[in-house]
Order: structure tokens, then C-alpha cells, then sequence
């Protein structure tokens, strides 16, 4: 399965000079544990933001850069089929983190949405997630914490 996962403040920002704008330790837990033993998909950006692969998980960075280095053991895909032609075994799914133009190039791949609300603005933001991503799905599980964050999971509707 493909799944996007991604944390939206309450005006719609996911990033801020190329790092997450805010630390909730619930939200970074919920995506370690959500997120390991699975294939990560990230944007060029998204990979230097982070600075290391993530433990645990194949990392693969989406980019049109033929000039990038990473460490070995990360890979470099250049186009959709290059993640879609993966062997998933051991890895079981792969999920789509981000950044902004990533989500947007595996747009109609998505085939659920973990969407973590965070309950502040970000005036200052510089990239925005594109809501109409969402279109499409429904809210089908919502965890909400002490914080003001939630959690809520998304799919197509039920026929």
C-alpha cells in the first residue's frame, strides 16, 4: 500500500526553512512507529532536513538531482517507476513523507492518508500542504491526544 503521511498546522504549513516548524514528541513517535519496517519516499529537501536515512527503514529520496550524495544504503529514485519498481519484501509499505512536491507527484498512488493535526499556526511558513491531496478520502480513525493534536486517518469511501 501507498500511504501518505504527513503533519498540517491549523493554516496549512509543513515546513519552514526546510525543517518541520514545530516538536510534538507524540507526533514523532507516532511516525517512527508508523513508519518502520517500511519503504520512506522524500523529497530532496525533506532528506537534508532530516540529515540522516531514518533507522529501521528503507529510505528512498525522490529527486530530479543527478548530483545528490547519500550514504550508502538510501536510494536514489528519479521518477515514480523507480519507487513503483521496488522490491517490497521485506519492506511492507511505502509511505510518501513529504515534502510538499512529493506528495503532489504521488498524488493519484496515495491510497491512504495519515494526516497529524497540529493545533498552532505557522505565520511564518514557507510550504504549504495542498489540501486538495485529501479530496477523495474520508476520515475513518482519529486519535486525539492531550496536546490539541489529532491524528486522523483517511481512505476512499466505501462503495
Amino acid at each position: 500500500m501507498i500511504v501518505g503521511i504527513v503533519a498540517i498546522s491549523k493554516n496549512g504549513a509543513i515546513g519552514k526553512d526546510g525543517a518541520l516548524p514545530w516538536h510534538y514528541p507524540a507526533d514523532l513517535k507516532y511516525f517512527k512507529e508508523t513508519t518502520t519496517g517500511n519503504t520512506v519516499v522524500m523529497g530532496s529537501t525533506t532528506w537534508r532536513s532530516i540529515g540522516r536515512p531514518l533507522p529501521d527503514r528503507r529510505n528512498v529520496v525522490f529527486t530530479n538531482s543527478k548530483n545528490l550524495v547519500v550514504p550508502e544504503g538510501v536510494i536514489i529514485a528519479n521518477d515514480r517507476l523507480d519507487v513503483l519498481k521496488l522490491d517490497t519484501e521485506p519492506w511492507k509499505d511505502i509511505y510518501i513523507i513529504g515534502g510538499a512536491k512529493t506528495y503532489e507527484a504521488f498524488r493519484d498512488l496515495i491510497e491512504k492518508w495519515l494526516v497529524t493535526e497540529i493545533p498552532i499556526d505557522v505565520p511564518d511558513a514557507d510550504t504549504f500542504f495542498d489540501l486538495s491531496l485529501l479530496d477523495g478520502f474520508e476520515v475513518r480513525d482519529a486519535l486525539e491526544f492531550d496536546d490539541g493534536m489529532t491524528i486522523k486517518s483517511m481512505l476512499p469511501p466505501i462503495d
